[in-house]
Formats: structure tokens, C-alpha cells, sequence
């Protein structure tokens, strides 16, 4: 197994304030982890930080998205340093951060060839602005990566799309709106929302994708996940919660197969928001969860 270098990728710039003067506090997760030992329990030794700009509220009127430029300057800073990472034949391990670190993430990709996407998220993130309460960038982002969007997010370089549809498993979603369901059903996505990972079982779902990649002879495939997937009772701290979501065990199942594959190119763990935790207990407990994945 390759070595993993975690990147610290603290932006919050892909996330709406949560109340008026109040910036989203998903821009500590990497020092909370690091502090719940996260890197001790991994054996993870190697790490580098990614800075991103300052936070703001600016909406950018020709694209609909709020902070669309800075969030392409740092993406293109972001893939630039996970590219880094995969050039010396090792494993990097994205700390967020927003949603919207998976726009440089997938850039990274899609500069060294064709890759598969595995989207583990509460939400399907499919929709574009006209759809878009927020116009946030993190409720966008699978959209903005699989070419659909306004070009500032969704044509960095000239290079859309970052992941084709047909590359991707969109996972997990349990905001069952039939509009918003809609948008990626109709895609060239395959879609499992929280039902349909029950009724197949976690495990059938991961093995559908790796057999897809293998079929594909894919170049390799990315995981996001997004800890808002994870049953509201464990994982309280995110910024827009739903009831139920995927139990540890259940995570497990999926995530085992999927990181133990030699096609398993890099992953991103994003929108848990440690100022929601001000006790630890819930980062204790997905730290002790999570670096069970990575205990090589």
C-alpha cells in the first residue's frame, strides 16, 4: 500500500454563513483531527497545508456562485499539490474543508488522465445555480466537476469535464425532494441514495464500482466523502443535517473495499464542522473510526 500524506485544505469559501457575521467553522477540521490524534492512530507522518484566501459572503453575478474566482485560484493551488503527491507514487489524504476542495481534486485528475469518482455524501451536490438557495459552491460541487455549470468552476483550463457522468457513483443522498432527485437521476451518474445502499448492502454497491473502474480500465478513482453521510445521531456537526445516514459499521463495508484497491487513487474528507463539537466527543469517535480505514 502506498504512503499517505494527509493535505490540509481548510477553506470555507464553498459554504454559505450560517448566521450573519458568522464564518463556517469547517476550516478547523484539520487541526481538530490532528488534536484527536488522528495522524498518531494512522501513522500518517507527512503533511502539507494548502492556505486558501479569505472568507466571504461575495456573490459573482455572471457565474450565479458565490466566490466562484477565488475558489478556482485555489483549486488550481489545491491540484497542484495533490499532483505533487501522486508524482512521488504516494497516496494523498484531503482534510477540508468544504465540499468544494473536490473541484481541485478532480482538476488534479483529470490533468494526469481519465478517473473514476465514488461521491459518499448526504446530499447528491448535483444542481447548478438557477436551482440553488445559497448559491454555494459545496451544494454544487458534483455538478461543477462533471462539466455542468457556469465555466469559471465547471471549465478551469479548458479541461471540462473533470470526471465524466458516467464515471461516477453518486452515493448516499437521503434528501429525497423529488426535483433535486431528479437532476441526477436523469444524469449519466449511477445513483444509490440511502435506500438503495440498504436494500444491496454497502459492500455490493463498492464492488459495482471497482468493477466499473476495472471494466473501464480506468486510470484509478477518487473518493469524496462528505461526513454528513454518517446517521445524524454520530454526526451531528455539519452544516445541513437530515435524519438517519450510514452507521460506522455500514461505512466500513463500503469504504474497506474501495481504499484496499489498487485503483484507490486519493480520497477527501470534508464539512465536519468542529465549532458544532465543542466537547470532542463526535471527532473522538470518527477519528477512532476512520483511521481504522488507513491503518495500513
Amino acid at each position: 500500500m502506498k504512503k499517505v500524506v494527509l493535505i490540509e485544505a481548510p477553506t470555507n469559501l464553498g459554504l454559505k454563513e450560517p448566521a450573519q457575521g458568522i464564518e463556517p467553522g469547517v476550516k478547523f477540521l484539520p487541526e481538530a483531527l490532528d488534536k484527536a490524534g488522528f495522524s498518531r492512530l494512522t501513522g500518517i507522518n507527512e503533511k502539507l497545508r494548502v492556505e486558501p484566501p479569505a472568507y466571504s459572503m461575495h456573490l459573482d453575478k455572471a457565474s450565479g456562485i458565490r466566490n466562484s474566482h477565488a475558489i478556482a485560484g485555489y483549486s488550481k493551488k489545491l491540484a497542484v499539490a495533490i499532483n505533487s503527491v501522486i508524482e512521488q507514487n504516494k497516496m494523498p489524504l484531503v482534510i477540508g474543508g468544504d465540499c468544494s476542495v473536490m473541484i481541485g481534486a478532480c482538476l488534479a485528475l483529470k490533468q494526469k488522465g481519465n478517473f473514476g469518482l465514488f461521491h459518499l455524501d448526504g446530499h447528491t451536490d448535483y444542481m447548478w445555480p438557477e436551482y440553488s438557495e445559497t448559491k454555494a459552491a459545496a451544494g454544487m460541487g458534483l455538478a461543477l466537476v462533471a462539466g455542468v455549470g457556469p465555466g469559471t468552476l465547471a471549465n478551469i483550463d479548458d479541461l471540462r469535464p473533470y470526471t465524466k457522468e458516467e464515471n461516477i457513483f453518486c452515493v448516499g443522498n437521503r434528501e429525497y425532494d423529488d426535483k433535486y432527485v431528479e437532476l441526477s437521476v436523469k444524469s449519466d451518474m449511477r445513483y444509490f441514495d440511502l435506500e438503495d445502499i440498504r436494500k444491496q448492502g454497502a459492500e455490493t454497491i463498492s464492488h459495482q464500482f471497482l468493477k466499473m473502474v476495472d471494466e473501464k480500465k480506468l486510470d484509478g478513482f477518487w473518493i469524496h466523502f462528505d461526513v454528513d453521510a454518517l446517521n445524524d445521531e454520530i454526526m451531528p456537526c455539519i452544516d445541513s443535517r437530515n435524519a438517519d445516514g450510514l452507521w460506522y459499521d455500514e461505512l466500513q463495508r463500503m469504504l474497506t473495499p474501495l481504499i484496499n484497491s489498487p485503483y484507490f487513487t486519493g480520497m477527501e474528507i470534508t464539512i465536519l464542522d468542529p465549532t458544532l463539537d465543542k466537547e470532542g466527543k463526535y471527532i473522538a469517535s470518527f477519528v477512532k473510526q476512520v483511521s481504522e480505514l488507513f491503518k495500513f
